[in-house]
């Protein structure tokens, strides 16, 4: 089977006949892998080819942010690039835009033959509507706009919505996605960031008017959150959002009490990163206990975000090799 075939198999719970895929949807940081350069790992590769290294199924990234690289920087991380409508006017010319969509398309054909072949994986990334107001409002200033700028949020998730469905409109004729995931990141560790109403109004409506357009291509429609997302399950289905990923461990989350109680919800990650320093007995114990999951169907096992610096070459080489042995495990 090809890397492709395998992953759209499991997202769509049926059987594969050698493995379930082995995938490293967020890969590494730039810390692990100049650790990594030291122990051994070639320099210089391509994200590609550092994956084929390691004899993972290649999946490459499309970025539809509707943010243009040329947009000002803020002065520093969750800073405001916007305070209020007339700031985002001024901003407008750097959003949306024409070369936005062109530099996807170029991407979209750059992959196309390889994708054709089912020699790579490709998901696509697109502004979710919590994610997208808090890049322009900064994080502090994002939530107080809840209140303070309504009818600026649903304004600019409306203006979203409409580029996001013209990516799809001119993207998934060249080339269809394997999935698509929308950055949010709206939960800790404690839970969401807002509350179902606040979801429910400045969320579900944009969501609901995205997600046909992507459907009628049969593409899985994911959430990229951090935190636990658990409790906002219901909340995503509602809105027509299918699966969640990484389902960080360290954040509490279970994702057998997930298939448990969703059995039909799609999960990418849940892999917990924090064991891949400690050695084979403690990776082995943690395949273990996701191994039901991985029988399951409709998920895609995968280290719950990406791997950190304090895991070695030598580790990460007996994680894949573990990934291997319990991804055709799990396929039997």
């Amino acid at each position: 089977m090809t890397s492709r075939e395998r992953f759209l198999k499991v997202l769509n719970f049926e059987r594969v006949s050698d493995r379930l895929p082995m995938v490293e949807w967020a890969a590494w940081w730039d810390k692990t892998i100049e650790r990594w350069n030291k122990e051994g790992f070639p320099a210089g590769l391509s994200l590609e080819e550092s994956q084929r290294y390691f004899n993972l199924d290649p999946m490459l990234l499309i970025s539809g942010s509707a943010i243009s690289p040329e947009l000002p920087r803020p002065d520093g991380h969750g800073a405001p690039i916007i305070k209020n409508e007339e700031d985002y006017e001024e901003i407008k010319r750097y959003l949306y835009t024409d070369s936005i969509i062109d530099n996807l398309k170029t991407a979209a054909l750059e992959l196309k033959e390889k994708h054709d072949r089912g020699e790579i994986i490709v998901r696509l990334w697109l502004d979710g509507y919590f994610w997208f107001p808090r890049i322009l409002f900064g994080i502090e200033g994002h939530f107080y706009a809840f209140y303070d700028h309504p009818g600026l949020m649903h304004r600019m998730n409306s203006d979203l919505t409409e580029f996001n469905i013209r990516v799809v409109e001119e993207l998934f004729p060249i080339l269809v996605p394997d999935m698509v995931g929308f950055a949010e990141d709206m939960s800790y560790n404690h839970g969401p960031m807002l509350s179902y109403k606040m979801f429910n109004e400045f969320l579900t409506p944009y969501y609901q008017r995205i997600v046909p357009h992507i459907k009628k291509f049969k593409v899985k429609v994911l959430i990229d959150s951090d935190g636990d997302i658990t409790s906002m399950i219901p909340w995503m289905n509602e809105a027509g959002i299918e699966g969640v990923y990484p389902l960080e461990r360290q954040a509490g989350v279970d994702i057998l009490s997930i298939r448990r109680k969703y059995p039909d919800f799609l999960m990418m990650g849940g892999y917990d990163k924090m064991v891949m320093s400690k050695g084979e007995k403690e990776m082995r114990a943690e395949f273990d206990r996701i191994l039901p999951v991985m029988r399951s169907g409709g998920y895609i096992p995968s280290v719950d975000h990406q791997t950190p610096p304090e895991v070695s070459l030598d580790n990460y080489k007996i994680y894949i090799k573990l990934f291997r042995e319990y991804a055709e495990k799990a396929a039997e």
